[in-house]
Formats: C-alpha cells, structure tokens, sequence
C-alpha cells in the first residue's frame, strides 16, 4: 500500500514538475511580475496536493511589502510550503542556480542567489535585499542556514538580518511544521538533515500518511533601533514559540 501510494504521488509530481518547466520556459517572458508570482503560489499549492500535503495558514500572512519573512528550516518541502501561502522571494545558496530543473524553477520563482564562502559577495547580497526591501517587495530567508531535525532549532545567523536592519523594514516572523493528519502530532517524515540524500527524504514524504504543512504567521517588527544580533536573537525566540503553537 505504501508503495503504490509513494509511486503515485511521484509520478503526479514529476508530471507537475514538468508542467513548471514548460509554463517557465514559454509562458513566464510574457507575464507580469504580479502574474508570475501568482503563477508560482498556485504551482506551489498543486505541488504539496500531489505529495498528498494539505496547507495550514495561522496568522496574518503579508498582504504587501516590504517585509522579510524570517523562518525556520525544516526540509526541501519549505519553499514550495512557504510559497504557497504566499509568494516571496527566497535568498539561497548560489550552487541552487545550477542545479537542473530545481534551478530553473528557483530563478523563475525570483530567488536572489548568493555565495556564502565569500564576503564580498555576503556584503553584495545584504546591499541587494535592502534595495528589495525599499522597493516594496517580499523577502524570505532561513537564518538557521541549513535544515534542522524539526525538534530542536538551530542557532540564527545575523549577517541576512542586517538587510532589513538598514532598511527599517518590518521582519515577520514564521514558524513551520509538519503534522500527521490522523494523529495530529509531528511529522518528521520531511525533514531533510545530515548525510540523507534529498531523494531519500523525498520517497520517506511520499510514502508517508497524509499529512499537514502549517505556516504559523507572527506579528511583523520593525528593527526599531536594535542591532542585528540583539534582533535576530529575539527573532529566534519568537520563532521557536511559532512552530510549536
């Protein structure tokens, strides 16, 4: 049984991964930003039907920007998750760019893209998300900087913080989970940590029980004079309350 239904959601994603790749390829040059990004939330909402996850929505997401989302990072499941309850653009890792298929998609979605080995570059990227944010735009980000095991968080890392600290942009933070529908307790069937390869993490998903992604919305903040490290450890804070509320 768990065969048959893991089997059939991969294929109904793979068709859907696919339906992304041409509407990218042909439909996106002649669409309006608006219209792209309503484009990727809808993408992103089918995508979670066919790995047989249901969207939870707590709180008031973002109705427009600027802000920067401030979230923490469970697995591969939580940009499509977060897109779907609303469209953002996410800052990621820069080798995301090449990756075949995923890199296309991610760069249509509008992800800024940076190289975090190097600190001029770090600088470069801080310099671009805060002319994003005074443009009025959605930015989203995982200070944690990679995936954790969804039962404890991470330490934040400051340096993306100081975007919105030089923009006095508001913050919102977002605290992500996963459930098991019938039980109503944690999943952690997506959680993507360690050495366990993406494809191994996606088949566990798959293979699962039905379950739900909540996107827990807090209240947006403004720096309002703190420095980056004293706003980002608050930030975490208030983080850690979402994801188990």
């Amino acid at each position: 049984m768990r065969l048959l239904r893991a089997s059939g959601r991969l294929l109904r994603m793979l068709a859907h991964i696919a339906k992304g790749v041409w509407i990218v390829a042909l439909r996106f040059p002649a669409l309006s930003p608006d219209q792209q990004h309503a484009h990727v939330q809808a993408w992103s909402l089918q995508l979670l039907a066919h790995a047989g996850i249901r969207l939870r929505i707590q709180g008031r997401p973002p109705v427009t920007g600027p802000v920067m989302l401030v979230a923490n990072h469970i697995s591969w499941l939580d940009i499509p998750v977060m897109h779907a309850a609303r469209h953002c653009r996410f800052v990621s890792k820069s080798d995301v760019q090449g990756w075949p298929i995923i890199g296309a998609l991610a760069t249509a979605a509008g992800t800024l893209y940076i190289e975090r080995s190097s600190r001029r570059d770090a600088l470069r990227m801080v310099k671009s998300m805060q002319e994003a944010l005074q443009r009025g735009e959605v930015l989203a980000v995982f200070p944690e900087g990679t995936t954790g095991d969804g039962r404890e968080m991470l330490p934040f890392h400051a340096n993306l913080l100081q975007a919105a600290v030089a923009a006095d942009a508001p913050v919102q933070p977002v605290g992500l989970r996963f459930v098991d529908r019938a039980s109503g307790t944690t999943s952690f069937a997506p959680s993507y940590i360690g050495d366990e390869t993406l494809v191994g993490s996606i088949w566990r998903t798959l293979s699962a029980p039905a379950i739900e992604a909540v996107v827990h919305y807090g209240e947006p903040e403004l720096p309002a004079g703190r420095d980056r490290r004293t706003f980002t450890q608050h930030l975490q804070g208030v983080v850690d309350g979402l994801r188990r509320s």
